[in-house]
């Protein structure tokens, strides 16, 4: 199967941001999430170290998370600065979702490869996650709150693997949403010929 650029461009085009409270009650079958991981897994790796790593949340494990994102806001916040609508974003956000993907990167032991490429790495396997979705219908967001960043232990991560944040997956009934950039001109700089 030829993909022609056409089509190439109007994926990305469409790709769209689409939050939590934007889904719909309708569950995303286990071929589809492994499909996006296995997308996820051709993203590009320096000295091929393939740093991407991913906890699945579905089904009962989503109470589990919304429990932890809001226990973690609760006792990490003052209560001058505390909200209940924090509070209960927090806890509805993971519930609201069919599926939600923990974004984690191993370090490469022999630090041959700089950590920058690393992150790098993680965020071209999310960008392939995220082009998979948008073919499927898939509303998705990436999101990294503190939680995430510092939930090592309620991750099991192993050493030298850090999370980068959660990547939110639902269907939606959503109109397609216009885009904007601003232009690639004022972004460019052509150096010689």
């Amino acid at each position: 199967m030829k993909i022609t650029p056409q089509q190439t461009n109007e994926l990305i085009r469409r790709r769209r941001a689409i939050f939590p409270n934007m889904f719909v009650d309708r569950p995303i079958p286990k071929e589809i999430i492994e499909e996006v991981l296995e997308n996820a897994n051709w993203a590009p790796t320096h000295r091929m170290t393939e740093p991407w790593r991913f906890k699945v949340f579905r089904g009962k494990s989503l109470e589990r998370l919304s429990n932890y994102l809001a226990d973690f806001y609760k006792k990490t916040t003052s209560a001058a600065q505390f909200s209940e609508v924090k509070f209960e974003k927090n806890k509805k956000k993971p519930l609201k979702s069919s599926c939600v993907i923990a974004i984690c990167m191993q370090r490469d032991p022999t630090e041959k490869v700089p950590e920058w490429e690393e992150i790098a790495a993680t965020a071209c396997a999310v960008q392939n996650m995220w082009l998979t979705c948008t073919a499927y219908g898939i509303g998705c967001y990436w999101s990294s709150p503190e939680a995430a960043l510092k939930g090592a232990e309620f991750l099991g991560l192993k050493e030298g693997q850090r999370c980068l944040g959660l990547f939110f997956m639902g269907y939606h009934d959503l109109p397609e949403l216009p885009g904007k950039r601003r232009p690639i001109s004022e972004k460019v700089e052509w150096v010689g010929g």
